[in-house]
């Protein structure tokens, strides 16, 4: 005994029929352990991946198709305020066009009004040279009699 208790202290150098043994055992907990837990944990694994590309698959499709989306929307919104800037910039010119077109009027009015006042003031001034040019006759004509103490025939002489 004494020779087993100091021989298992030592490191056996050469094999014995226990390394098959052991080998066996490795090999059959490899099958096992194989069996029962590695291929099923890598068939969860493996479904887990197929599901969360398919997911992220699906999320990507779902993002691109909401990216192709907003684009449609900027591009149809672009349009839209393209077209309200040329119908406003429409609108805008045909104002200008009616509102040069009423200055234009109002100045042919005022022009022609202002022609006919003129036209009224020098009737106005004709007419009152005419008066005024008979007044003075009239009174040279009076001034004239009550000086020389006569009445004077011919008042177109003076």
């Amino acid at each position: 005994m004494i020779v087993l208790a100091i021989a298992e202290n030592f490191i056996q150098l050469i094999p014995d029929g226990t390394v098959f043994l052991h080998i066996g055992i490795i090999l059959v907990m490899v099958f096992l352990l194989n069996r029962t837990l590695f291929k099923p944990i890598s068939r969860v694994l493996e479904e887990r991946e197929r599901r969360t590309l398919g997911q992220t698959g699906k999320a990507q499709e779902t993002l691109r198709s909401v990216e192709e989306g907003l684009t449609r929307y900027e591009r149809t919104l672009r349009e839209a305020r393209t077209d309200g800037y040329r119908l406003l910039e429409r609108e805008r010119a045909e104002a200008m066009l009616v509102r040069q077109s009423k200055v234009e009027s109002v100045r042919n009015d005022a022009a022609k009004l202002i022609e006919d006042q003129k036209r009224a003031l020098r009737v106005q001034t004709e007419d009152a040279r005419e008066l005024i040019e008979q007044d003075a006759r009239r009174i040279a004509a009076t001034v004239s009699a009550q000086i020389l103490g006569r009445t004077l025939n011919d008042t177109s002489a003076i």
